[in-house]
């Protein structure tokens, strides 16, 4: 808690059962607001009547209201927020029917484990693991980095290029915080059992990271090694200077369209215009597919930049939603991309350099 009744983000993400990084998202899209910044440390503090607000986000989120659709919820009437909710119910009763039809749930609590949602986990390892390197030069770098705390499990990878991390929320905390880098390629092989899953136990022993679930266990190998210090790098981020908002899929036509020719981004308050190398270089190719017209809303001064496709579509691929949001500080910076439907999954890519990218 804050002084004058005001709650810092620790205490809404507990509160809302969000987690921080969810928050800031939210701050950010304007949502979710805080009613004062420190100016000299940046924290945000937050009123209790905004309980309700984050409580309110995360159940709508939790069943896949599009952003301006939430906002619409919770600042519209009742009749029309009834009528949005309405428009759901049949994708709602799906899910309670195969809730229904789940047969067994079963419930388990061995030592300091974390019990999470394996639908949830299944989700983030994909999303993460692609972010690890596919090499063992550093052998570190070929692992995922799993972190147990009082209110979140993370899970974080990087290739020096890119780097993935994602935060959930447990069903049930594990009884102390600890951390364990498993072999990605190992937890990439659990995905179709975890989906056959209601819930899963998590936890470390005999230098294995163990999942247990349904009367079944599957174990990962370890990685003994430090990982890098990932919160360093994000917090050595330069300010974003420019935000871009768009769809993913129409980014991912451009990277299919280019094949493995590195994509020229020239950003403006209209969009995004996407070259590709591989498209130049073809004589007679058409001119409109040539410089291809992206719709995007663009927060910021306009900016130039590439992007290899070996190290974009990967972070695209995994993205939460149709839609991403893309923080850019500089042409030759890490540019910061999330899913614009979910703040806790934050990915990394680096811009290749954009000398002879243009015609």
């Amino acid at each position: 808690m804050a002084g004058d009744g005001l709650i810092t983000i620790g205490g809404l993400a507990r509160a809302c059962g969000l987690t921080a990084s969810a928050l800031r998202f939210y701050d950010d899209c304007g949502l979710l607001v805080p009613v004062r910044v420190d100016e000299v440390t940046g924290y945000r503090y937050y009123s209790d009547a905004q309980v309700e607000h984050g409580v309110m986000i995360r159940r709508l989120r939790g069943i896949g209201m599009p952003l301006e659709v939430v906002s619409e919820i919770l600042n519209g009437d009742g009749a029309r927020a009834g009528r949005l909710l309405d428009e759901h119910v049949a994708e709602l009763a799906r899910r309670a029917r195969e809730a229904a039809a789940v047969a067994r749930v079963i419930k388990e609590e061995i030592g300091a484990g974390v019990v999470l949602s394996a639908a949830v986990l299944a989700a983030a390892i994909e999303q993460v693991r692609s972010a690890a390197a596919s090499d063992r030069e550093i052998p570190v770098l070929a692992g995922v980095l799993v972190e147990s705390g009082a209110d979140s499990v993370t899970l974080t990878a990087t290739d020096r290029y890119r780097l993935s991390t994602r935060a959930m929320v447990p069903v049930r905390p594990s009884g102390g915080a600890w951390s364990v880098v498993a072999d990605a390629g190992e937890l990439g092989g659990i995905g179709s059992w975890l989906r056959g899953l209601d819930e899963v136990t998590v936890r470390t022993l005999d230098d294995a990271l163990v999942l247990t679930g349904g009367g079944s266990e599957r174990r990962c190998g370890t990685i003994d090694a430090a990982f890098p210090d990932y919160r360093a790098m994000l917090a050595g981020l330069g300010a974003v200077r420019t935000r871009v908002v768009t769809g993913r899929d129409a980014l991912l036509a451009v990277l299919e369209a280019g094949g493995s020719a590195s994509v020229f981004f020239a950003v403006d308050q209209s969009g995004l215009f996407a070259t590709c190398d591989g498209q130049r270089s073809s004589p007679g190719y058409p001119e409109p597919l040539a410089r291809l017209h992206i719709p995007a809303t663009v927060t910021g001064p306009g900016i130039e930049l590439a992007f290899s496709p070996t190290t974009l579509r990967p972070a695209l691929v995994s993205a939460i939603g149709p839609e991403i949001m893309l923080d850019i500080a500089a042409a030759d910076a890490p540019v910061v991309v999330r899913s614009a439907t979910d703040g806790e999954l934050t990915t990394l890519v680096m811009p290749t350099a954009i000398a002879n990218s243009k015609e």
